[in-house]
């Protein structure tokens, strides 16, 4: 078996002996300088930065191919990109969608003027339970969004007929899983529409960013113009828009990372191998499903803790961490549905295992570059809290 890069696995008492460098929760992937710079050179010749460049048109079509999607358009970033998709289909009443995700989905929802109608989560995938969506359907839903966690994909057939049967849209809201597929056929060309988010802390990132993917030809009309003021031509502006363009630059870092994205995904394929090989077998720790058919982009390392089982709690293991220079991250808590924002308006104790999940999981750092003794350091925290043998 591969040690860690200093020798041997880290164990506590190294981490008692040795002072380390902090382990960030992330760390951006990015293009050498000098592959960056050249991508850039010509902006100081064309001056142009903004409003549709050559990097952004270029981007552009490169990520319809990469992701196999009819149509794309790019976004400052991935919430204005679900806000105003929401708005440009026209989306009215009520909406059915998941707390457990980032306050970017619900937001965009209540920011549109609808009223988010939150369904209960699957216990493995902790995506949307589909089981459960028909039965929050009434005469004012007019769509669903549902979420792809940590890079677990909704069940997306049943969905699909689920939204046939009663006429509803649904947008996918897809922010963790840039580059995965399933079935062989890539991930955002699913539903009528799917939001990739392109922030530094993605899989794929523009440094900020993010995407539509859609197939409705009436769209590419709409959204170009409500990301830009409403406007359509000249100076008129016919929709009530927004500000969302992707600069040059950003696409510029994105054509850059595309280049390199598979290669970084296979890199934290490892990370996340390595991960399960130390924890793997642990009482008292669940952790991330492998799903059948789905191409993965390993995207985050959730763990669920089982405190009466394992000996600590989710909030013991985070403190433990950071004592020892480690961020992990409590994602998602709390269940966006008890946000101070809604004032208290939507009871989370009817979405139960959403509710029991997001006090008991934790994201462990993950990123391309990480390295088995990276790793060795953090399992050597979470087993030696309960005793657990770590060399």
């Amino acid at each position: 078996m591969m040690q860690g890069i200093i020798g041997k696995r880290v164990t506590m008492s190294d981490l008692n002996k040795k002072a380390f460098d902090p382990i960030n929760v992330t760390r951006s992937s990015m293009p050498s300088f000098e592959e960056y710079c050249e991508e850039i050179r010509e902006l100081w010749q064309t001056r142009w930065l903004t409003n549709s460049g050559v990097k952004h048109r270029q981007l552009q079509s490169e990520l319809e191919s990469f992701l196999g999607v009819s149509h794309v358009e790019l976004f400052t970033n991935g919430h204005m990109a679900l806000e105003l998709l929401i708005q440009a289909m026209g989306l009215t009443g009520e909406v059915i969608t998941t707390p457990f995700t980032f306050a970017s989905t619900t937001t965009a929802i209540v920011r549109n003027g609808l009223t988010p109608v939150f369904c209960d989560i699957d216990p493995n995938t902790y995506t949307i339970d589909a089981s459960r969506i028909e039965s929050l359907i009434t005469e004012r839903t007019s769509a669903i969004i549902p979420v792809h966690v940590y890079g677990n994909i909704c069940d997306v057939e049943r969905i699909d007929r689920i939204a046939k049967k009663h006429g509803l849209a649904v947008i996918y809201d897809a922010a963790h899983t840039f580059g995965e597929a399933y079935k062989g056929r890539g991930v955002g060309s699913f539903g009528d529409a799917s939001m990739f988010s392109f922030h530094a802390t993605k899989v794929f990132n523009t440094i900020e960013g993010g995407c539509v993917c859609f197939s409705d030809d009436r769209l590419c009309e709409i959204l170009p113009a409500l990301r830009n003021f409403g406007i359509k031509a000249k100076d008129e502006a016919e929709y009530c828009g927004a500000n969302a363009k992707m600069n040059e630059f950003c696409a510029a870092m994105g054509l850059c990372n595309l280049r390199h994205v598979d290669e970084e995904i296979e890199k934290r394929k490892a990370v996340v191998e390595y991960y399960n090989e130390r924890l793997g077998g642990i009482k008292g720790i669940r952790l991330n499903p492998v799903q059948p058919d789905v191409k993965s982009n390993y995207a985050y390392y959730p763990v669920v803790f089982d405190e009466k089982v394992f000996g600590a709690g989710r909030d013991a293991v985070l403190e433990a961490l950071a004592e020892h220079g480690i961020m992990a991250r409590k994602y998602f808590y709390p269940l966006t549905s008890a946000f101070p924002a809604f004032n208290g308006k939507y009871d989370t104790s009817l979405t139960p295992v959403a509710l029991d999940v997001s006090s008991r999981v934790l994201t462990l750092p993950l990123y391309a570059d990480m390295t088995r003794s990276d790793v060795d350091r953090i399992c050597a925290v979470i087993t030696g809290i309960n005793g657990e043998v770590t060399a």
